[in-house]
């Protein structure tokens, strides 16, 4: 009986040691940038620490949905939408001031949005560089010029829809969303260069 209950303590502590190292397993693209693209930047930029060497730190996910002062369906159905392309649950955004001529009040709700870090955000920007942006109808590239001078990256998507896990028959409108990259380069031309080894396809 003692030799059956080690056994199976045994066997379960194999399964959960399964299990821990399924969960730990390293994006690919985070990978990709210990072994490859870290130390090319390194060189390239001459860095004297591996501190300087740019890298991703955040990236946030949103849709502004003004119609919901008058659907609120239309919110919900943005928080869901977030939620399916980012694998994280999104959260509801409110207004920070008035403004009259939209016949908008600070606090009410009109957007939602994801702030991924970690294996989340290298899973999605893998999914959004190498699935979605090649998904875009005659897609000739992004603009290589939205930076915003601190090394961050901003990214206008018009149709949720480029997303494979967008079911177009289930949702209530085809709608836009914003992508923002946030950075540790110093400059612009550092994490243009960053994030092109990633492999975001920069218009010539």
């Amino acid at each position: 009986m003692a030799e059956n209950t080690a056994e199976k303590k045994k066997s379960q502590m194999q399964q959960g040691s399964a299990g821990s190292s399924a969960v730990k397993t390293v994006p690919r693209l985070k990978k990709i940038y210990k072994e490859q693209i870290a130390p090319e930047l390194f060189k390239e930029f001459a860095y004297k620490s591996n501190m300087q060497i740019p890298r991703l730190d955040k990236i946030v996910v949103s849709m502004g949905v003004g119609e919901a002062l008058q659907n609120k369906k239309l919110l919900d159905a943005a928080v869901d939408t977030l939620t399916q392309i980012t694998g994280q649950k999104a959260v509801k955004t409110k207004a920070r001031k008035s403004i009259a001529n939209f016949k908008i009040r600070e606090g009410q709700e009109i957007g939602a949005k994801v702030t991924l870090r970690g294996s989340m955000m290298y899973e999605f920007f893998d999914r959004l560089v190498n699935v979605a942006l090649p998904r875009v109808k005659d897609f000739h590239g992004i603009n290589q010029n939205a930076f915003d001078g601190h090394g961050n990256y901003s990214l206008g998507i018009q149709e949720q829809i480029i997303f494979p896990e967008i079911d177009f028959d289930k949702i209530e409108k085809v709608a836009g969303l914003n992508v923002v990259i946030v950075t540790t380069a110093k400059t612009d031309a550092e994490a243009k260069a960053f994030l092109a080894k990633f492999g975001m396809p920069f218009r010539k």
